[in-house]
């Protein structure tokens, strides 16, 4: 029988906190809802993934559309304040922190080998941004076979129009969705 692992993606000082450059407007909103949801994971000892975005002082490892605003303003470099898990969030002893450079948290990493040796067969889903690291780690978990449960209360955008609209390509494309107050009935029924 397959075990159930949560993904946080993002959750990073860069991205959350007050007066940060590319912090995204819907952050603060969820970090109790993640909280939470990481507290039934903790419970019930299930695997959690600290999903961030890491990238090298110099800027060579981002991507092309984000190279321009790296150069203007570095955010997430390795070994900073900026791109460590915020302190809500701070992963535990036995969680696991991912490093990724792109949207996506299977693309250059190794998440789908880590999933499968720890013989997890779905993923929950949590964080920011929607459109981007959301929704292309979503498609790429379908993508792999993986059933997908996105917590849609604690997943945050930089507006609550763009979130909708994410959330409901994911709904159509066979994505669960389910808000923070369902996760421990969730967990129950996997």
């Amino acid at each position: 029988m397959g075990r159930t692992a949560l993904l946080i993606i993002d959750m990073q000082n860069d991205f959350v906190l007050e007066a940060k450059p590319l912090k995204v407007a819907g952050a603060s909103a969820v970090i109790p809802k993640i909280q939470s949801v990481l507290a039934e994971f903790r419970k019930r000892n299930l695997p959690v993934f600290h999903i961030v975005r890491v990238h090298r002082p110099d800027g060579s490892d981002v991507e092309i559309i984000r190279q321009d605003l790296f150069s203007k303003q570095p955010f997430a470099v390795a070994g900073t304040h900026g791109a460590a898990v915020i302190d809500e969030l701070a992963p535990q002893a036995g969680e696991y922190v991912l490093t990724k450079t792109r949207m996506s948290a299977f693309i250059g990493t190794e998440l789908d080998l880590m999933l499968r040796t720890l013989n997890v067969t779905t993923l929950v889903v949590c964080g920011i941004q929607t459109p981007n690291c959301i929704r292309t780690t979503v498609f790429d978990g379908i993508a792999y076979n993986y059933p997908v449960v996105l917590v849609d209360d604690a997943t945050g955008a930089a507006s609550e129009e763009v979130h909708r609209a994410n959330v409901r390509d994911m709904a159509n494309i066979g994505v669960e969705i389910v808000k923070a107050g369902d996760v421990s009935s969730l967990l129950g029924s996997l």
